[in-house]
């Protein structure tokens, strides 16, 4: 099996502003954008995070997708569209310290969003009968299932530059896992 995963575009955020689950557009050329990207024609199974910045990506070039909510973006909670630098420190300064297990006001933390990736994963990578598979979410998503297939420690995750409108290629046969091809 071949999953593709891809993030969307990049987004207009000139504020600095924390998103996650929070809805937030892509920059204002990103149909210029979408003409870059490699999409190929044939996939068996084509699913999207909800998010209108991955489903645009995906009704532009008309795929046949399904949606699925635990390929959300991490929850901020009421850290939402505000300002980084505007999130009080006493709220923020123990998140930073300890992103792993610390939510976000509100929010979740990064074992919670672990979880609902890690159920999606393992339920894909049981489709045995699908040879080749999109996948259209975030950076945190690809991430995490990066950090599973390869075992890093997770405080290391943000270690990896997952860019904007590429993809990471996984291999899969029986249980042994092959990332073949990073931000093509």
């Amino acid at each position: 099996m071949e999953i593709h995963l891809i993030r969307h575009t990049a987004v207009d955020n000139p504020e600095n502003l924390c998103y996650g689950f929070a809805e937030i557009p892509l920059r204002r050329d990103y149909m210029e954008d979408f003409k870059l990207l490699d999409i190929e024609d044939e996939y068996d199974v084509i699913i999207s995070s909800p998010s209108r910045r991955c489903r645009l990506l995906a009704d532009y070039f008309n795929l046949n997708y399904q949606t699925d909510e635990r390929l959300r973006e991490m929850n901020f909670g009421n850290w939402e569209l505000k300002k980084w630098t505007a999130i009080p420190e006493e709220e923020i300064n123990p998140w930073y310290n300890d992103f792993v297990s610390v939510k976000a006001s509100g929010g979740e933390n990064l074992l919670e969003m672990q979880a609902r990736v890690l159920s999606f994963w393992n339920e894909l990578i049981q489709k045995k009968d699908k040879t080749k598979i999109l996948v259209i979410t975030h950076a945190g998503v690809i991430r995490l299932i990066l950090q599973a297939v390869l075992q890093f420690p997770l405080e290391n995750m943000f270690s990896i530059q997952i860019d904007y409108g590429k993809k990471v290629i996984i291999y899969v046969n029986e249980d042994i896992f092959s990332v073949v091809k990073m931000n093509v």
